[in-house]
């Protein structure tokens, strides 16, 4: 998973942040917004990964369900618990938008840790779209289900008085934050793992710690596995308690 090149004076030298280069697949030194890149390519894949998932998997229902029946059922039924234990009944109208955004992010999460792979949401272009979609669309929901009463959210009516106009900044800067810590999570967490299983790998190229590192790569990719799935797990579960403010502001 990992290169690493001999220095001039027979040092290794590893470059783990090279996993994460925006490279075109026709060639090309320039990217546009419309070039078609390795990004481009492996987000295409996780879709039609998340449809023969979903699609294929239930297209022969049987009472006895298939491996993939059976994931895409175990998938939907932890989704749907989710969004209905934060949200409550209210907010299962709104469950394939929080169902796709889940099912996105694990697979995304989950291709890049195949060799030659490229980790998408190791990309802050990548989950900033993902949360900035999140971000506007319950605050689009929030106004259109309240109107004015949405602001409710940011007046904490059970704080003594004197202190509400504080808390109503506070909760006012914090509400247009949540964007850039919903994206900025996903992304350094699966940035992180990756480089560190590039730096182990690279030192399994060294006779004396060969072993070792080898022992520290597969941990660390099994620690990578575990954390592919709590990162989506946290990105959907945050989706819901902000879609939870939306239908509920008041405090």
């Amino acid at each position: 998973m990992a290169t690493e090149a001999q220095g001039e004076e027979g040092g290794l030298v590893l470059h783990p942040m090279d996993q994460f280069k925006v490279e075109p697949l026709f060639g090309g030194d320039t990217v546009a917004w419309y070039t078609i890149t390795n990004v481009t390519l492996w987000m295409a894949l996780a879709v039609v990964a998340v449809a023969a998932l979903l699609v294929l998997g239930s297209s022969r229902r049987a009472i006895v369900p298939t491996r993939m029946q059976s994931v895409g059922e175990l998938a939907y039924g932890f989704v749907y618990k989710m969004l209905e234990d934060i949200t409550g009944k209210e907010g299962v109208k709104y469950f394939p938008y929080v169902m796709t955004l889940f099912m996105f992010v694990v697979m995304a999460n989950f291709l890049g840790l195949l060799p030659m792979a490229f980790t998408t949401t190791s990309h802050i272009a990548v989950t900033a779209v993902l949360a900035l979609g999140v971000f506007l669309g319950v605050t689009v929901l929030g106004f259109v289900l309240h109107g004015a009463k949405f602001l409710g959210l940011f007046w904490i009516t059970e704080a003594p008085l004197i202190l509400r106009p504080v808390l109503a900044l506070i909760e006012l800067i914090s509400y247009f934050v949540r964007p850039v810590s919903h994206s900025i999570r996903l992304a350094g967490n699966m940035m992180a793992g990756h480089a560190v299983i590039k730096v182990f790998a690279g030192f399994a190229a060294i006779a004396a710690v060969s072993p070792l590192s080898v022992v520290a790569v597969t941990a660390m990719y099994g620690l990578e596995v575990l954390v592919s799935f709590i990162q989506a797990y946290v990105f959907t579960i945050l989706t819901c308690v902000y879609l939870r403010d939306a239908l509920h502001p008041s405090h």
